[in-house]
């Protein structure tokens, strides 16, 4: 590399780049060039590490495109700043790369993960995966057994290893399967990168839900629980600054991530706020029977009939019919899962 007017001309190799993470990051921090690897060989990029390939795969896959018109918590709200499970995910990969960042961690995986997440969140955020669930209990299976539940991260985890790329999967590596599927249920992450993106989840939706409440007007800032509030602070962005640097206090010298016993309770007290005022409120559930009600009446026409399943779905990896039709209702956006109610189930005006 040669230096021209105060800059070093030249291009950062992967080999160049894997190296400077041995130097710039954490002795804790997972690094490319020791990843565990991925389930089937692939070429090298000549510029981006795995992980940082495993970003950009997940950035260009149809799966997280659809994030844009999936809901978070208010089903179709009148307002462009309500969030869906697009902007969820993007706050929880900023909110993750702060804290890789200062902790010395691998910002790269980090931002993988976070991307990748919720890719499997079914139409109409949890409601959708409540109908599944219940349909999934009360279908009589031909051909095969029915999933025993739905569950989203283990969703995710097949849509990246499975669906995605016309069935090929998207052959991420182990770090950042580990991560999606560990972001929430029983598996933790094995990697310090992952933990912080599954603590990083709650930190977004705890925040940005009560954001999205005070601006449907299901409540106020004053009636926000004072004990959370005086911990954490009185506003949106004072809240996610004492949880990110808690955590990053609480975790620089720890073999996990962490948080402050005082501030994760805090945390955790406006999460159960959220659940009793918020999520189960009448605002927030008026729209639920009917988004349950479309989700289980298109999962019970395609279970009839499999063979009008778009022939994209049929032609993926072999698994059962069932397990079919859960990917293709489960793909669904809102509004496109809302269409094809319409189609197989409202009459058309011109119909006799």
């Amino acid at each position: 590399m040669t230096k021209t007017g105060g800059f070093i001309s030249g291009v950062l190799t992967r080999e160049a780049a894997e190296a400077e993470e041995f130097e710039r990051l954490g002795q804790r921090a997972a690094k490319a060039a020791t990843s565990r690897g991925r389930e089937s060989e692939m070429a090298p990029d000549p510029y981006r590490t795995g992980f940082q390939r495993d970003r950009d795969r997940i950035l260009h896959c149809k799966s997280f495109r659809r994030l844009s018109h999936k809901t978070q918590v208010f089903l179709a709200p009148e307002g462009d700043h309500y969030r869906t499970r697009l902007t969820h995910t993007l706050e929880v990969a900023q909110i993750s790369r702060s804290i890789a960042r200062a902790l010395r961690l691998n910002e790269d995986l980090t931002e993988a993960i976070a991307l990748g997440h919720d890719l499997g969140h079914t139409p109409f955020g949890h409601i959708g995966e409540s109908a599944l669930n219940d349909v999934l209990a009360a279908s009589a299976v031909e051909g095969g057994a029915a999933p025993a539940s739905y569950e989203h991260n283990v969703q995710s985890l097949r849509i990246v290893e499975q669906l995605e790329y016309d069935g090929k999967g998207l052959n991420l590596t182990w770090e950042v399967r580990d991560g999606i599927l560990g972001h929430t249920g029983g598996h933790k992450p094995s990697t310090l990168e992952g933990q912080i993106v599954r603590t990083a989840d709650r930190i977004a939706y705890v925040n940005h839900d009560i954001d999205d409440a005070i601006r449907a007007g299901v409540l106020t800032e004053a009636e926000l629980p004072r004990g959370p509030v005086d911990v954490l602070g009185h506003h949106h962005g004072a809240r996610i600054t004492t949880l990110v640097t808690d955590m990053i206090e609480s975790s620089k010298d720890s073999d996990e991530i962490v948080m402050s016993e005082r501030v994760w309770d805090a945390m955790m007290g406006l999460r159960k706020y959220l659940f009793e005022y918020v999520y189960l409120s009448e605002r927030a559930k008026a729209e639920e029977p009917r988004a349950y009600r479309v989700v289980q009446m298109i999962f019970e026409h395609y279970l009839a009939h499999p063979d009008e399943l778009p022939a994209e779905s049929v032609s993926l990896t072999p698994t059962t019919a069932v397990q079919r039709v859960v990917d293709y209702v489960a793909g669904m956006t809102d509004r496109f899962a809302i269409r094809e109610f319409e189609r197989l189930f409202v009459p058309r005006k011109w119909m006799v």
